[in-house]
């Protein structure tokens, strides 16, 4: 299967700080990533809902539509209100031939808060480690009865944010629970992306690509900045523009057989000081010269 490279709309507005790119219309930022060279998109705050609204906004783009985050809180909910919780995001992904679903675990998140340093994260205490896993692979059994496949996305500012809690998760989960390889945050959070895509590549199920600039990196942990604060200062940015080896870790996601048919560009940055198609054009074109490199024929 050919790879398929796509984006986030995050780079034209975000959704955690909704003033950056709060101005750009929908519109521009689905007919730039449409320019930049990419086939998919996932769900941002400006998308409608409903997939007979949806549909025809897209298609009118000639985009799909990937995937989209979805917040869960099986720290503080059963399996049975967050299956029902969840319905409206499943039902869209479903309509819309989706086949995997972005999914974090956000109950206690820090990384919306722009006065919170990510520092001061939620953790997950021993005596809650067996009822989350539990739960979660639960509903990864359910996605998986739906035809959606689950792609759990590690996160500065979450629970599930360290290498080591990637390992304590993916050790306990269910065989239906799928692991989202994102390179930017793995780095932010000090481990080697190469790394981690060798240890699960069987078990990837999703792919983010983003790049980092090291020197703001360090400085934000050294001076405990907030994730968004970092995000502003520019942080993150599109593959080939900072110190990420993409190569080497779109080798190992190759050998473990990914076979979901997409990269996606998320690399959100504030639009006024990263001008988006920009960006989005040089990240369209290093994904594909990597994906390439590491033995993908690219789409």
């Amino acid at each position: 299967m050919a790879i398929r490279l796509g984006t986030n709309p995050i780079a034209w507005s975000n959704d955690d700080l909704l003033e950056l790119g709060g101005e750009t219309p929908l519109e521009t930022c689905l007919t730039e990533a449409r320019q930049a060279g990419f086939t998919g998109i996932e769900l941002g705050n400006k998308f409608p809902r409903q997939a007979d609204k949806l549909r025809p906004i897209l298609d009118a783009h000639d985009l799909k539509l990937i995937s989209g985050w979805y917040s869960s809180r099986l720290l503080e909910r059963s399996v049975k209100d967050e299956i029902e919780a969840m319905q409206p995001h499943l039902q869209l992904l479903k309509a819309m031939g989706s086949t995997v679903m972005v999914y974090a675990e956000v109950t206690g998140c820090v990384h919306g808060e722009q006065g919170t340093p990510f520092a001061n994260r939620p953790t997950i205490s021993e005596a809650q480690w067996p009822e989350f896993l539990k739960r979660i692979s639960e509903v990864a059994d359910y996605l998986a009865d739906q035809g959606v496949v689950m792609g759990y996305h590690h996160h500065m500012g979450t629970v599930i944010e360290t290498e080591a809690e990637i390992d304590r998760m993916m050790d306990g989960v269910g065989k239906n629970f799928g692991l989202l390889l994102d390179t930017g945050h793995l780095t932010f959070a000090g481990a080697d992306p190469v790394v981690v895509a060798k240890r699960y590549a069987g078990r990837i199920t999703h792919v983010h690509t983003k790049d980092v600039r090291r020197p703001l990196m360090e400085k934000a942990i050294a001076e405990k900045w907030s994730f968004l604060n970092a995000v502003i200062a520019g942080v993150y940015t599109v593959p080939g523009d900072g110190c990420v080896d993409f190569v080497s870790v779109l080798k190992e996601v190759k050998k473990g057989g990914y076979d979901n048919g997409w990269f996606v560009v998320e690399a959100e940055q504030d639009p006024a000081k990263a001008h988006p198609l920009t960006y989005a054009k040089l990240g369209h074109a290093n994904l594909a010269k990597y994906a390439s490199e590491a033995g993908f024929t690219v789409a």
